[in-house]
């Protein structure tokens, strides 16, 4: 079992946990496992349903997707650090790149997990302290699955126009066709 806060007494108190994602349905799911994991857990789908449960549940941790529809996970980071400055908040994203990882971290998150991120995983990470090295992933993505997600990233920056994505990954228009018509590679 993991510890949680302990108060003056010496007792475990409670882990306010706020998860904020625009799946509905990982929300969910991810909400029930931390539930699981000892954890209270508030639920949010958007910037400012989120901002609203963190002034009301005034939260320890914070579990946030970098894309939440039209908005930036990262732009909530500095808010949330305003409302508790010790909270501990990771971000999620199923299009990870070095540039919005380094970006995450300056704003104040303690870590940066690709999607699929199992429960374990966002439970370590939530958990660790700032002085130990990250373990290594047991199966990390291949290279082959890395280039598929970057281009599929650029793919949806570019509003999902092929000829764009395709001048801006310098590649020609018919080879990218040909990729994103292909299933991720595992």
């Amino acid at each position: 079992m993991s510890e949680g806060k302990a108060t003056d007494d010496g007792a475990i108190g409670e882990r306010r946990l706020l998860i904020v994602d625009d799946d509905e349905i990982f929300l969910r799911r991810l909400g029930r496992a931390m539930e699981r994991r000892e954890f209270t857990v508030a639920l949010a789908s958007s910037v400012e349903e989120a901002l609203g449960a963190a002034r009301r549940e005034q939260p320890d941790f914070a579990v946030i997707d970098l894309k939440l529809g039209q908005a930036s996970g990262l732009d909530m980071v500095p808010e949330l650090r305003a409302i508790n400055p010790s909270m501990r908040i990771v971000m999620l994203t199923g299009y990870g790149n070095i540039a919005t990882t380094v970006a995450a971290i300056k704003a104040g998150a303690v870590d940066y997990l690709a999607k699929p991120a199992d429960a374990d995983a966002i439970e370590a990470a939530l958990l660790e302290s700032d002085s130990e090295m990250p373990v290594p992933p047991e199966n990390p993505m291949s290279a082959d699955r890395v280039r598929w997600e970057h281009i599929q990233r650029v793919f949806e920056l570019c509003d999902r126009n092929v000829s764009e994505t395709a001048r801006r990954l310098n590649m020609h228009r018919r080879t990218l066709q040909r990729i994103l018509a292909k299933h991720s590679p595992r």
